[in-house]
C-alpha cells in the first residue's frame, strides 16, 4: 500500500511540475530542483540528540549565510574527519567509531547541508565540500572517510582543494555518475524534457560543471592521495559498477568488494579493514 501511495504521490508531483513548465517555466524548474535537492530525512534536534553524539564535543561553524555542525571525540594528534551521505547525519558513524577509537585518534564528524543540526534546506556537493574545507582548516585531519554521496563529496573536495595534509581517504558505497542520479529522479517523477534540460542547465550555470564532468571517476582521476574504496555487490541504491568506475580512475587506490551489506556498509570485518588501511604502516 505504501508503495502505491508513493507512486501516486511522485507521479502527481511530476504531473504538476510538467503542467507548470508550460505556463511558468522558471517556477517549474525551481520547484523541480527543490524537490531534488531538499532531504526529507536526516535532521536532528538539539534536545533529542542520539546518545553517541551527546558523548562528543559539539561546535557550530559559519560558512557564508549557512552554518554547519561538527562533533569531536577527543584523542591524540591524529585526526579523522567523517562525512555522511544523503538523508543521514553524523550519528551514522556509531558502528565505525569503536574501531577508530582503538587507534587513539581524534575523530570529527560533520553534519552536511540541510542535515543533522546544520542549517538550510538545500543539499549540494560543492557546498558540502566548502563545509569540509572549513572543518579541514580548523581540525587539520590526516584521514578522510565518506559514505555514499558524502564519499562523492570527499572526492570532489580533494580534486578541487588538493589538500596535501591528507594522507589517506576511505570511500564507502559512493556513486560516480551524477547523471544517473539525476535521470533516476527525472524518471521517478516522469518529468518532461523541458524540465530535464533546465535541471542540467542549473548545474552547469551554478557549479560550472556539466553532468558528465560532475562524476566521481573524474574527481578521482585528479587525486594523488592514497585511497580505499569499498562497495557492496548487493547495493541497490548505488550500483556496484559505480564503485568500480571510481576505482579504475583512481591511480593509488585499493578496491574491496563486499557482499550482503547493502548500501549501509555496516560490517565489523569491513571496519577492521578500514582501520588496518589507515593505521598499519604497510598500507
Amino acid at each position: 500500500m505504501k508503495k502505491i501511495l508513493f507512486f501516486i504521490f511522485t507521479k502527481s508531483i511530476g504531473a504538476y511540475i510538467n503542467t507548470l513548465s508550460f505556463v511558468f517555466p522558471r517556477k517549474a524548474s525551481q520547484l523541480a530542483y527543490a524537490f531534488f535537492s531538499e532531504p526529507r530525512e536526516g535532521k536532528l534536534s538539539k534536545t533529542n540528540l542520539p546518545e553517541i553524539l551527546q558523548e562528543a564535543q559539539s561546535e557550530t561553524f559559519k560558512n557564508g549565510e549557512h552554518s554547519f555542525h561538527t562533533y569531536t571525540w577527543k584523542g591524540n594528534d591524529t585526526v579523522i574527519l567523517l562525512v555522511h551521505g544523503w538523508e543521514s547525519n553524523a550519528s551514522r558513524w556509531e558502528n565505525l567509531l569503536p574501531y577508530l577509537k582503538e587507534s587513539g585518534s581524534t575523530i570529527i564528524a560533520i553534519d552536511g547541508p540541510a542535515h543533522g543540526l546544520s542549517s538550510g534546506k538545500e543539499f549540494n556537493i560543492p557546498q558540502y565540500a566548502e563545509f569540509i574545507h572549513v572543518a579541514v582548516q580548523k581540525f587539520k585531519p590526516q584521514y578522510l572517510i565518506g559514505h555514499s554521496i558524502g564519499g562523492k563529496t570527499c572526492l570532489y573536495y580533494q580534486s578541487v582543494y588538493q589538500n596535501d595534509m591528507l594522507k589517506k581517504m576511505v570511500i564507502l558505497g559512493a556513486p560516480s555518475d551524477f547523471k544517473i542520479i539525476l535521470n533516476n529522479y527525472i524518471t521517478l517523477l516522469s518529468l518532461n524534457s523541458k524540465i530535464s534540460k533546465s535541471l542540467e542547465a542549473h548545474y552547469l550555470n551554478n557549479f560550472k560543471l556539466s553532468l558528465e564532468q560532475f562524476s566521481s571517476k573524474t574527481f578521482a582521476s585528479k587525486i594523488n592521495t592514497k585511497g580505499l574504496i569499498a562497495h557492496d555487490i548487493d547495493d541497490t541504491v548505488v550500483l556496484f559498477e559505480e564503485g568500480k568506475k571510481i576505482a579504475e580512475a583512481w591511480e593509488n587506490v585499493i578496491f574491496i568488494e563486499t557482499k550482503g551489506l547493502g548500501h549501509s556498509m555496516h560490517d565489523d570485518e569491513l571496519y577492521k579493514k578500514v582501520s588496518d588501511f589507515l593505521f598499519k604502516a604497510d598500507n
